[in-house]
């Protein structure tokens, strides 16, 4: 068996290249819920909610919807949701330890479950969840916009249902959509409830929009948003907005068919792969867990945002295929 190191051995430096927001005219929003502010269009139509910060140092979705709200953006009909998620975290967030925030207690965006929202366990991101699940619950489409720590393609997580990845596809940007089934470790907000049900009509993508800190996944985020917005007829030629792609095209779904979870904490990958990478042959050896061996399980299987040095029990790498 081949041997590896972790790589890389440790953490290495991450530039911030963002300046966090100032949040201060939103924390205590219109819905009740600190941190969310609606605001209902002309005609009728869906609800849409625009999630940031559920990971509080992912700050490119955070600085979009701050520049939306600032411009005055409203929706043509329906009714428009601005959400800063996990502020406890974001308040933490000190560009010389990036990595640091991400949460306080435990990841929110593991906790999806109504069993374990239901329960008597505590902590920060517990509570905030809770506190965002009534207004959650009346949402039609959820567009969750991440960021992500290591070098990857951007992406639009779509979920299993299919309705995800027809909502992904119309979004446009970016233009990979990737239907995947979760972690192990928890559940997601897009896969709460409704969003997950394949018969009913709400439906959740999440955006991973490029690397933390990096100005461009400021400008795929404002993309990925404008894109829902224009989809749902909820938005124009808004001034705030970038314009819509004049040739709109190279759009690829992948159906993820195997989720690769650190059982040891020894898992270290062979080489410094990248979201986005193919491996054109099967049974290419990709990362060694403890005295297991990864191997690609199919031809041109691509890797979904492998984690560099991935936790055990959290997930190291999604393996996709390409099926349009």
């Amino acid at each position: 068996m081949d041997d590896c190191a972790p790589f890389p051995a440790a953490l290495p430096h991450f530039d911030v290249w963002l300046a966090a927001p100032d949040l201060s005219h939103w924390r205590t929003g219109n819905t009740g819920v600190p941190g969310f502010t609606s605001f209902l269009g002309p005609a009728p139509g869906p609800h849409l909610a625009l999630v940031s910060l559920i990971h509080g140092n992912e700050l490119s979705g955070a600085i979009v919807l701050d520049q939306l709200l600032r411009a005055g953006l409203r929706p043509l009909r329906g009714r428009l949701t601005f959400g800063f998620a996990n502020l406890a975290a974001f308040d933490r967030f000190d560009s010389s330890q990036p990595t640091a925030s991400r949460f306080v207690e435990e990841d929110l965006n593991r906790l999806w479950d109504p069993p374990l929202l239901d329960g008597n366990r505590r902590s920060v991101e517990l509570a905030r969840a809770r506190e965002m699940r009534g207004l959650i619950d009346s949402v039609d489409v959820l567009v969750d916009l991440h960021s992500m720590l290591w070098p990857s393609e951007p992406l639009i997580l779509s979920g299993a249902a299919t309705k995800g990845r027809d909502l992904a596809l119309a979004i446009g940007s970016p233009p990979l959509a990737v239907a995947d089934t979760g972690h192990v470790s928890g559940r997601r907000m897009i896969d709460y409830g409704r969003f997950a049900e394949p018969a009913t009509g709400q439906a959740a993508v999440l955006v991973e929009a490029g690397q933390h800190w990096e100005p461009a996944s400021v400008d795929m985020t404002l993309a990925a948003v404008a894109g829902a917005l224009r989809h749902l007829g909820m938005a124009d030629r808004h001034p705030a907005l970038p314009p819509p792609p004049r040739a709109p095209g190279g759009r690829r779904f992948a159906q993820v068919t195997t989720v690769v979870t650190a059982a040891t904490s020894s898992f270290c990958f062979v080489q410094p792969f990248k979201g986005g990478d193919l491996i054109q042959a099967r049974n290419t050896l990709l990362a060694i867990d403890g005295e297991e061996e990864v191997r690609t399980p199919h031809d041109d299987c691509l890797l979904v945002m492998p984690s560099l040095r991935p936790s055990r029990g959290h997930t190291a790498v999604r393996l996709a295929r390409i099926t349009g």
